[in-house]
């Protein structure tokens, strides 16, 4: 079979990054809402306005963001990990020194007043340091793993670590499921009131304080670095922790001697539900699960765009390997494409969509028509 005769100057201008048809093909900049269109929808809907509102704004963000060039991307993703990678430093090393003082205070707070709700909080102050150590530990390690024994990369560690993180977190709160059930079952009069101790509850108090800085410091990056997500959640829990304890410890000693341990026992098992429920989200990255539908859409409109000579998108998926995504995508060129012109294409392609922001890696398939059976039929 001969090869089909082409003429260079037909194929060359696909070596020019991004080549589009139109900026715009499918028109999507007529969709969005300016000010003056929300204004009138707030009028006309009443009491639904402001989930109207949300809706077109939310669509307006999605919309802006695939009509952005994949460069814009590259250089958006560039300029924010270099403004916020001082930022992540510093809510790390802060919230390890901020544990270490906080657990040493906790647990002179429990010792001296002797109060279950403040032993709870004292134990959860005492895991936080030694979990914080193993955490960055893993991320450090997902780095600067060897890319020979791990080809795909490291960022499954800092999934791993975050697992062992919050099981830690939540296999401690059990040591005081089982204590203030065993306080609670005893008779009233054989249980010694707890201590009001002035000084424990502003120890407590000002641990209080600490969290809430820090949480207030991790919740305006918590989406920007895996690792400050889990210690915003753990700052998060903190505040529930100390602020209930503060209130059963009181209750417990002015009030009913039995609330203090249950006290401790709803804090306990508040603690295991919300470790569960980071386990639970991390397990899904680690197993694989599907990026969301507007991230999807976002790399179908930029692959599709990408050049003229995309005819067509077969498929494309979108996944999790750890904190961030794999993607695979299968684009459709003409039949007679030169070899090296669809190879430079789909690799410029592939590059590209590696400089968005939570792509890891990702894996532009080459077809010449879309009536083939699915690929990897064995998972269909």
């Amino acid at each position: 079979m001969k090869p089909i005769p082409y003429e260079e100057g037909q194929w060359s201008r696909i070596l020019k990054p991004s080549i589009h048809l139109s900026d715009d093909p499918l028109f999507l900049r007529s969709k969005l809402k300016d000010q003056a269109s929300l204004s009138q929808l707030r009028k006309r809907h009443g009491r639904k306005a402001k989930g109207v509102e949300e809706f077109y704004e939310t669509q307006n963000e999605h919309i802006t963001s695939m009509l952005k060039s994949l460069e814009e991307d590259a250089q958006e993703a560039i300029d924010q990990n270099s403004s916020t990678a001082k930022h992540v430093r510093w809510a790390i090393r802060a919230s390890f020194v901020v544990n270490c003082c906080l657990a040493i205070l906790q647990l002179y707070a429990a010792i001296s007043s002797l109060s279950l709700s403040f032993f709870a909080t004292a134990l959860d102050a005492v895991f936080d340091p030694l979990a914080n150590l193993a955490l960055n530990y893993a991320h450090q390690y997902a780095s600067k793993v060897d890319l020979r024994k791990y080809p795909s990369g490291g960022s499954r560690f800092e999934t791993i670590g975050n697992i062992i993180y919050s099981t830690v977190m939540g296999c401690g709160s059990l040591v005081l499921v089982i204590e203030s059930i065993q306080s609670l079952i005893q008779n009233p009069s054989n249980s010694s009131k707890p201590i009001y101790h002035l000084s424990a509850v502003i120890t407590v108090c000002v641990a209080f304080l600490a969290k809430f800085g820090l949480f207030v410091y991790c919740w305006t990056i918590r989406n920007r670095d895996s690792q400050v997500r889990v210690l915003w959640e753990d700052h998060r829990n903190d505040l529930f922790i100390n602020g209930f304890g503060i209130f059963t410890n009181a209750a417990g000693a002015h009030i009913k001697w039995w609330i203090d341990p249950l006290g401790a026992l709803i804090i306990s098992m508040a603690l295991i539900y919300l470790w569960g429920e980071s386990i639970t989200r991390e397990f899904k990255c680690l197993a694989g699960q599907s990026a969301p539908v507007d991230f999807m859409q976002r790399v179908v409109y930029k692959a599709m765009t990408f050049s003229s000579h995309i005819e067509k998108i077969d498929s494309c998926k979108c996944y999790h390997v750890g904190p961030n995504y794999f993607v695979e995508i299968d684009i459709v060129l003409d039949g007679n494409t030169p070899l090296w012109l669809a190879h430079d294409l789909g690799q410029d392609l592939q590059d590209k969509l590696e400089t968005l922001a939570q792509v890891d890696r990702a894996f532009v398939h080459l077809d010449h028509e879309v009536d083939h059976k699915p690929e990897h039929n064995r998972y269909t």
